[in-house]
């Protein structure tokens, strides 16, 4: 009776997200952002990822500019921040006295100095991936794999950042290169934002041309909005700040750090509908599931269509454990798609 129990609630659930796909196809994309934004807590999860960012990020870009160049007593961490939001004079000298000399870093260069942001970066991998697990609407996977898939999402973080950095800012060019390099530039968050799922999701590795699809996301968020809205908003922000000193500068920052939070949230739910709205159909059939159901007899009133489940099996891998227990179900899943099984027991006496 209790094991009946369960597997009607498990069909549930199955219904229940097979439904909530076919609704969020039907929705129009902004509705369907904003609908999901709001579902997974969005603002709430930005604000975290913001205080993560400006505590884990910056440390880790101004100890890493100070290091490349040489520790000098000329040069400044402020200029990264300089030529990312375009600052001019009298900004710019602000920006500069406010982070001191490359020189005062040189005692925090060491293993252990280094290692103690690295390792705060971890929290801030396995809050992403929460948010994109989420967003994408699958279960998380268990702690180990979680913060070993969070580190190498955050060192790929970190290598792109530093690529894009050399590639946009690197050589002196003139202005019409510079915006060139600024579109080659977009190339490595491309491939950063459609490796993320792939990290971060459960089977999100399925479907990379349409993984390439939902990274595009990433581009036109991360890539393109957020660094040209710092161009035009940045100077303002500090400029009202600019009573506060070196504290008002952290507050800009600050700031601007938790407008990267949300768009990172933004992009995990532009993502996850991209993908939704793609890939999935290819993997269960070319048409729309089939109206006839099938009915299992120890379940009588509760059906699903044998389409829905293969293309609910893409999306509810976590829900195989408690359909293999019971009633001689089997299930499994292939590199291209989902099948749904049944063995010799369950075959004769009547079920699937």
């Amino acid at each position: 009776m209790t094991q009946g129990r369960a597997h009607e609630d498990v069909r549930r659930r199955l219904e229940e997200r097979y439904r909530r796909l076919e609704e969020s196809r039907r929705i129009a994309p902004v509705a369907a952002l904003i609908s999901r934004f709001n579902e997974i807590d969005g603002g709430t999860r930005g604000a975290v990822v913001s205080t993560q960012l400006f505590t884990t990020v910056i440390p880790l870009i101004i100890i890493g500019f100070s290091y490349i160049s040489g520790f000098a007593d000329s040069a400044s961490p402020g200029t990264i921040f300089i030529r990312q939001f375009a600052l001019e004079h009298p900004l710019k000298e602000r920006m500069r006295d406010a982070f001191g000399q490359s020189s005062g870093l040189r005692a925090d260069w060491s293993v252990v100095g280094v290692a103690g942001f690295l390792v705060w970066g971890i929290p801030m991998a396995v809050t992403i991936a929460g948010i994109f697990a989420k967003a994408w609407r699958r279960e998380q996977f268990r702690l180990l794999a979680r913060l070993t898939r969070g580190t190498l999402w955050f060192l790929l973080y970190l290598t792109m950042i530093a690529v894009q950095e050399r590639i946009t800012f690197g050589p002196h060019h003139a202005h019409g290169t510079r915006s060139l390099l600024f579109l080659v530039g977009l190339i490595p968050v491309w491939l950063f934002w459609s490796l993320t799922p792939v990290l971060l999701v459960r089977d999100g590795w399925r479907g990379f041309k349409h993984l390439a699809l939902a990274g595009l996301a990433g581009v036109v968020i991360d890539g393109v909005a957020i660094p040209l809205g710092a161009r035009i908003f940045f100077p303002t922000l500090l400029h009202d700040w600019d009573g506060f000193g070196p504290i008002g500068v952290a507050m800009a920052l600050m700031i601007w750090c938790s407008v990267v939070g949300t768009g990172w949230v933004l992009t995990a739910c532009v993502s996850a509908l991209l993908w939704e709205r793609s890939a999935p159909r290819r993997w269960s059939s070319s048409r729309r599931p089939r109206p006839e159901a099938r009915t299992d007899a120890k379940s009588p009133g509760i059906s699903v269509s044998r389409a829905g489940l293969r293309l609910l099996a893409v999306r509810t891998r976590g829900e195989k454990r408690e359909w293999a227990g019971g009633q001689g179900r089997t299930w499994s899943a292939g590199p291209r798609r989902a099948s749904w099984g049944a063995s010799a027991d369950a075959r004769q006496s009547g079920g699937w």
